[in-house]
């Protein structure tokens, strides 16, 4: 039976692909407070400024490109089998080659009903826009994980992590519950390595790869024995 890699990924991974984060200049996102555009009050006070801000980071997500770091995890799959659990939104996993893609926090390309969960749309990188519904006439919304909703992945998320035999974390800052609790999921006796650039956050017996994600999944990589 092949080792299973489970791959928990953040935003500092789709940064090397230019995609900018919710943390970068203190809490803004392409100078939005998450607070206006990324909670469901928020849609609920301006629709119109909500849709607008996911239809321009669907814009710039069409023309970003997967990295190292994607395509390197992808080719893991020749050797192992691999689990990526992304809190990113975007599609970079999938386009790098990635097979077993798990959304904490939704899925830019797709749209979902405002009023029945349930309906969710692919709809690839086009603008939805004020008027535009759901099946059974509810307005659509961007499906995202807002800011006070439930994330609907994670008990999924904390199955797969169960059944690590490595669990490799990059580009996460592990500050943004509960999918940083998915790290506590794991085996005792489960090897954990965390890529970060920075000071990443402490994680017990992990080792520390202080590279940017690319750079590190490469020395990573080189360095598997099992």
């Amino acid at each position: 039976m092949q080792d299973h890699i489970v791959v928990l990924t953040g935003a500092g991974i789709s940064a090397e692909s230019g995609l900018s984060t919710f943390r970068d200049n203190g809490g803004l996102w392409e100078q939005h407070s998450v607070y206006d555009v990324a909670t469901p009050e928020a849609f609920e006070r301006n629709q119109e400024l909500v849709l607008r801000f996911y239809n321009e980071r669907r814009r710039q997500l069409q023309s970003a490109e997967p990295n190292e770091a994607h395509r390197l995890l992808a080719e893991l799959e020749e050797r192992y089998r691999v689990t990526v659990v992304t809190q990113n939104v975007d599609d970079l996993h999938e386009r790098g080659g990635s097979s077993s893609v798990i959304h904490l926090h939704g899925e830019l390309t797709k749209a979902r009903s405002s009023r029945f969960p349930e309906l969710v749309y692919d709809i690839g990188y086009r603008d939805i826009s004020p008027g535009d519904t759901c099946d059974e006439g509810a307005q659509l919304r961007p499906h995202i994980v807002w800011f006070g909703e439930e994330v609907p992945m994670l008990e999924k998320a904390a199955e797969v992590v169960r059944t690590a035999d490595h669990l490799l974390i990059v580009g996460t800052s592990l500050q943004v519950y509960p999918a940083a609790g998915l790290v506590y999921e794991v085996d005792v006796d489960v090897p954990i390595t965390v890529i970060d650039p920075g000071e990443p956050a402490s994680v017990s017996r992990a080792r520390v790869i202080c590279k940017g994600a690319s750079d590190g999944v490469l020395e990573w990589v080189k360095g598997l024995s099992f």
